[in-house]
């Protein structure tokens, strides 16, 4: 019997062998192949630049990409987003990884939930994609500080983007971390993951000559094995190049893929033509309108790219959305933040549904899948117009500040960044409130970053902000309170940053005298404020004391579906559903809705929290549809 069962074992192991084989060359028919191990497929070479071509192994490749970034879009909704790429007839995904949302606190690393990295990697090979991931450590993505974690501004002498060894230190430990997890997700070692940026778009940086080199062998030195890649816009594209690295271009035309040509021709460099980004929309600010690009302009251009024999990736595919505070900036003379939305009017919109874009280019990728059809796109998801909200609940911000802990005390003003919170690591987001007493009228003069509300006591005064550094204050008798309410409203994300500490910078003057005795509360407004304030709300007066937060509930009777928030007749805050931080509104528009993903509901109640700053209203509405704001096309 035991020399019988010798004899069979050889044969149920070849038989599972051939059975595991068979579901190898199925899959691949299916072109499902992302997650399989190595030794199953020829998984040697990798992709390749060959002449003017990639190759995949042995196999011709052309990169029909798009962007998602897994961080602005819930985690429920990953597998409907991605499965739509690839039924658009894209075949790989690529992503940033944003340093500053995966390690908040120094040392304190958060790859869960919605930060997920793997598994939205692992999800995406599983569809049928491949992935170029681009870690950064800088990423731009209309972030804050592009990416890069607050806490590096603490120290008063940093370079960012250098070799300065501040910066490469915590660099080093981030990518400890970050590459022992990307390692085994690459092709080579039967992963998805077919390329690797380094940094992006150092060109239109350039500061320190060595800094490349150091990234480049920072993720060598970690295992990194794929093909590697640079990306610059047409200014940069000759100074962000890296000797081991495939130079790609980003556009918003086709008249720039010339710029990269040309440099190709000059540098006598043979290589495949890549476009990292092309631009299928683009994102907006508080106070602009919406932008928007043409879908024939998209079709006509990626059209182009495929005719010049270009491999591409659409930036964005789904922009998604900005949550909480996570939204960047602009500072070319006048300081503008970036909206809550990210729809960027890309190929599918904020809330993952198709545009006149998608079904153009679906059309025409699905020519150059050739017999192949494509999968058939998902069913959109339903959305829902909820009860509107009324509040009948609120608590004002002075009555809040005993619930926020103790406050830092400071003779002089400390910027957001060096206040002693969070562990060392200081405030990253949200607002800080200033406090000191004064007894005299006069000019009150403070540099903020970027927008302070003051008040003498209770009443509000104005705002100080870039544009305006004074603020009158009137004569009370004796002595009073003054408060600056200071909002961070988005580090600068693209251009220099080593200046981007927010709270106040300086001294704060009154008659050009400095004023001290500083009492500082953080307001970063994380999820666990909120149960602090569970006895403390008050019936809402006929005219409430501002700023305030207001409590309400949202009833759903249906199973949870997406909807969009509209906050008539409220001026400026942020909106909390269940604790999750939608975002930012602003009467300034463009934005007019605010997007809230049916996952972060539950069927029944949920609590909704408003923060207003300056005129609340007395309802919120829900609709079926977004109202982005007024559209001006691209220039």
């Amino acid at each position: 019997m035991a020399a019988w069962n010798l004899g069979r074992r050889p044969c149920r192991t070849l038989g599972l062998l051939l059975l595991v084989v068979l579901s190898f060359l199925v899959l691949r028919r299916l072109n499902w192949p992302s997650t399989l191990p190595a030794w199953l497929g020829s998984r040697q070479r990798g992709l390749r630049a060959v002449g003017q071509h990639f190759l995949l192994e042995d196999s011709a490749f052309r990169i029909l990409g798009g962007s998602i970034h897994y961080f602005r879009v819930p985690r429920e909704y990953w597998v409907d987003r991605l499965m739509k790429l690839r039924a658009c007839g894209l075949n790989t995904l690529t992503t940033y990884v944003p340093w500053n949302l995966h390690e908040p606190e120094r040392g304190k690393f958060d790859f869960s939930g919605n930060l997920d990295l793997q598994a939205f990697v692992l999800m995406a090979g599983e569809i049928g994609l491949w992935v170029i991931l681009r870690p950064g450590p800088y990423i731009c993505s209309e972030i804050d500080l592009g990416g890069l974690p607050s806490w590096l501004l603490q120290d008063s002498n940093m370079m960012l983007r250098t070799t300065y060894a501040g910066f490469t230190r915590a660099v080093d430990l981030y990518f400890d971390h970050l590459m022992a997890r990307v390692v085994p997700l690459q092709y080579k070692h039967g992963g998805p993951i077919i390329a690797v940026q380094v940094e992006n778009e150092y060109g239109s940086y350039n500061r320190d000559p060595a800094y490349m080199p150091y990234v480049r062998k920072a993720l060598e030195d970690r295992g990194i094995v794929e093909l590697l890649l640079t990306s610059d816009n047409k200014d940069g594209l000759s100074k962000g190049v890296v000797d081991g690295a495939l130079a790609t271009i980003n556009l918003q035309s086709l008249a720039d893929l010339q710029v990269l040509n040309n440099f190709l021709q000059s540098s006598q460099v043979v290589q495949p033509k890549m476009v990292m980004e092309y631009w299928t929309g683009w994102f907006d600010s508080w106070g602009s309108a919406h932008n928007i690009r043409d879908s024939a302009e998209v079709l006509q251009t990626v059209t182009g790219l495929l005719d010049a024999g270009s491999s591409f990736n659409l930036y964005m595919f789904h922009g998604g959305t900005n949550f909480g505070f996570m939204n960047g900036a602009t500072h070319h003379g006048q300081y503008q933040a970036d909206v809550t939305s990210y729809d960027y009017d890309a190929v599918l919109t904020e809330a993952g549904d198709y545009t006149g874009k998608y079904n153009k280019l679906r059309g025409l990728l699905s020519s150059v899948a050739g017999k192949r059809p494509l999968p058939r796109p998902p069913e959109l998801l339903p959305k829902a117009a909820y009860d509107p909200v009324t509040f009948s609940w609120y608590l004002p911000l002075w009555d809040a500040l005993e619930h926020l802990g103790e406050p830092v005390t400071s003779d002089w003003p400390m910027n957001m960044e060096n206040l002693p919170v969070n562990n060392g690591n200081g405030q990253a987001f949200g607002y800080t409130l200033y406090e000191t007493t004064i007894d005299a009228a006069g000019v009150l003069q403070a540099d903020v970053r970027d927008r302070g509300q003051v008040f003498l006591d209770s009443m509000s005064l104005g705002f100080l902000d870039y544009d305006h550094p004074e603020v009158l204050i009137p004569f009370v008798q004796g002595y009073s309170k003054l408060r600056i309410l200071v909002e961070n409203c988005g580090r600068v994300n693209y251009g220099p940053m080593d200046d981007q500490r927010k709270g106040i910078i300086g001294n704060v003057s009154l008659n050009h005298s400095p004023l001290k005795k500083f009492r500082i509360y953080s307001l970063d407004m994380k999820k666990e404020l909120f149960p602090r304030f569970s006895k403390k709300w008050t019936r809402v007066p006929e005219v409430p004391i501002l700023p305030a937060f207001f409590i309400g509930s949202v009833t759903v009777l249906i199973p949870p579906a997406d909807s969009f928030m509209m906050l008539e007749n409220w001026e400026k805050g942020v909106v909390f559903v269940n604790g999750q931080n939608l975002g930012r509104y602003w009467n300034v528009g463009p934005q007019k809705t605010l997007y809230l993903p049916g996952p972060w509901l539950y069927r029944g109640s949920n609590q909704l929290v408003v923060f207003e700053e300056k005129l609340a209203g007395s309802v919120v509405l829900f609709s079926e549809t977004p109202h982005l704001g007024r559209m001006q096309y691209v220039s």
